[in-house]
């Protein structure tokens, strides 16, 4: 029971990032992102067995946890948070310089109308 939701949690988490990250605005993108390294930190952590009262320490118990995955996942999020941190920079300097957060960096035809460009892009 318990690995089947597991695996629905780890498998709704994917489909919501890759949702969205094909979408047109940086936000999204990554909060999508975001989404997929939770789905793959799960992914790694299951792969370590999922044992309820394991001991931490060889024989205290007759069964122990796995400390590879954990150490692996506990490396993912730094990094992911480092990561994360960098692409919303990234996306934050984009918008200044572009005037929009549009991925492909191209003026929506919506916007046109407002800014009064027609398919140029906005010099600051």
């Amino acid at each position: 029971m318990m690995e089947g939701m597991f695996a629905f949690a780890v498998g709704l988490l994917t489909a919501a990032g890759i949702f969205l990250i094909l979408r047109q605005r940086t936000f999204p993108i990554v909060v999508g992102i975001t989404m997929l390294s939770y789905a793959v930190n799960l992914f790694l952590f299951s792969s370590g067995r999922l044992t309820t009262n394991g001991a931490a320490i060889l024989g205290q118990s007759e069964g122990y946890a796995d400390p590879l995955p954990q150490a692996l996942v506990l490396t993912a999020i730094v990094i992911g948070f480092a990561m994360t941190a960098f692409v919303v920079i990234l996306a934050m300097r984009a918008r200044a310089d572009l005037g929009n957060d549009h991925v492909d960096g191209r003026v929506p035809a919506e916007d046109e109308k407002d800014s009064g460009l027609t398919g140029r892009r906005k010099v600051l």
